[in-house]
């Protein structure tokens, strides 16, 4: 599942997750800067997430949305929802993804639920434990994604050895 996805096939849209303040304390006082987190998606399984950091605001978005078009994965589904249950930890954040039936729609918490809809998953039921922290939860969210495996796929590869 290593294959490049080329940002420019697809029509991504960004969504803007979280927004920080940052303060490094030197000779002269406190020099600010800011950290936001993006993640981008086209809704038809195609998703990433990215960390930009700048002095302003717009400027770090776009970092953030650079990096999030370079770190798009591929996430193999089963109609409106994932293939199986996975849970998947970065950092002190945990999060457990369960396929849901048609209609259930999206049980996620803010940062959870950005990734999966950005991915285009529309029944799902997750649960984030431990951390609670934007970026760990995003990207404990983006490691379970890219951990699923497509069933058929997974036959395919059985039944060669």
């Amino acid at each position: 599942m290593n294959e490049r996805i080329d940002p420019e096939e697809l029509s991504l849209t960004e969504t803007l997750v979280h927004v920080r303040r940052v303060a490094k304390t030197v000779g002269g006082g406190r020099k600010l800067s800011f950290s936001a987190l993006v993640v981008v998606g086209d809704n038809q399984g195609h998703v990433g997430s990215g960390l930009g950091k700048g002095k302003e605001i717009p400027v770090a978005i776009r970092k953030g949305t650079a990096v999030a078009r370079k770190n798009l994965i591929r996430v193999p589904m089963n109609g409106s929802t994932i293939t199986h249950e996975i849970t998947a930890k970065f950092g002190a954040a945990k999060v457990l993804l369960k396929p849901a039936a048609p209609g259930t729609g999206v049980v996620a918490g803010k940062s959870v639920r950005s990734v999966i809809e950005s991915a285009g998953i529309r029944d799902i039921l997750s649960k984030s434990l431990g951390s609670s922290n934007p970026v760990n939860v995003v990207q404990a969210t983006m490691r379970a994604l890219s951990e699923l495996k497509d069933p058929k796929e997974e036959l395919a590869r059985r039944a060669k050895t």
